[in-house]
């Protein structure tokens, strides 16, 4: 009786310990996927010096993905930008912001504009204005391109301290196959979250319509999650690059050839 008491406390305690490397693995797995969805993202891409940890809300349910032209290619970057076209840049006379449509739409009719949605995916500790489930009025955000904290409060100045930026320009698209892309793409591209970051604005206003080539974010442990990102909006949209801007790209992605492409 003795013996087989004893075995049957041995197999109950097995048994409870299994049950609780199973808890264990189960809640690894679902903060490994909050943690991706939310700061992982970005951080996937920084070297050992640290970084940016945006977008730390885990719960998207409220933001609908959009339809690009093309599905962003599996693999690293650096494979991705090896399918990209190398092409000269096309005229930008015939260039015009109202050729992307209307800016911030809803354009996962979610009932919040793009703009609103972007800075909830981005800020933290978020506060919305009276009545409204959309319309962000502060936040924090630990900015990417310079790599600082900053504070967002709507205002008709404070505002411009955070702006969203297109990380594939509109200016830069135009000249390289957005020409070609239907209204409603090229609508769909100005407003597709993969295109779109919460950043520094002084840092936005200086990076202007410039690509790879001329003009990379300050901080350079972001560098190799923005190239990789634009690689993906690209492919994404079927974009192409100059011969300089790949260059750029590839010794961007030569000290982090693992950097995966970024997908919605």
């Amino acid at each position: 009786m003795s013996t087989t008491w004893t075995a049957f406390r041995r197999a109950r305690r097995r048994s409870r310990q299994a049950w609780a490397v199973l808890a264990f693995v189960v809640a690894a797995a679902v903060g490994g996927v909050a943690w991706f969805f939310g700061n992982g993202q970005f951080a996937v891409a920084e070297g050992p010096g640290g970084g940016p940890a945006a977008a730390p809300v885990a719960d998207y349910s409220w933001m609908k993905p959009v339809a690009p032209v093309a599905p962003v290619p599996h693999g690293t970057a650096a494979e991705a930008l090896e399918t990209l076209p190398v092409k000269g840049r096309a005229a930008k006379d015939d260039y015009d912001r109202s050729q992307f449509g209307q800016a911030w739409l809803d354009a996962d009719h979610n009932g919040c504009d793009t703009r609103n949605d972007i800075l909830r995916r981005d800020l933290s500790s978020l506060r919305f204005s009276d009545g409204s489930k959309c319309k962000v009025a502060g936040g924090g955000l630990a900015e990417p391109y310079v790599g600082k904290a900053i504070e967002f409060r709507r205002g008709s100045e404070s505002s411009k301290a955070v702006q969203i930026d297109h990380v594939v320009a509109l200016g830069d698209a135009w000249q390289k196959g957005a020409k070609q892309l239907t209204p409603k793409q090229r609508s769909t591209f100005a407003n597709d979250p993969l295109n779109l970051i919460a950043v520094d604005g002084p840092a936005n206003v200086k990076k202007g319509a410039g690509d790879a080539a001329t003009w990379l974010p300050a901080n350079k442990n972001f560098r190799c999650h923005y190239v990789a990102r634009q690689i993906s909006v690209k492919a994404a949209y079927r974009l192409w690059v100059t011969a300089a801007e790949k260059d750029a790209m590839k010794r961007v992605l030569a000290t982090c050839p693992g950097q995966q492409t970024i997908r919605p």
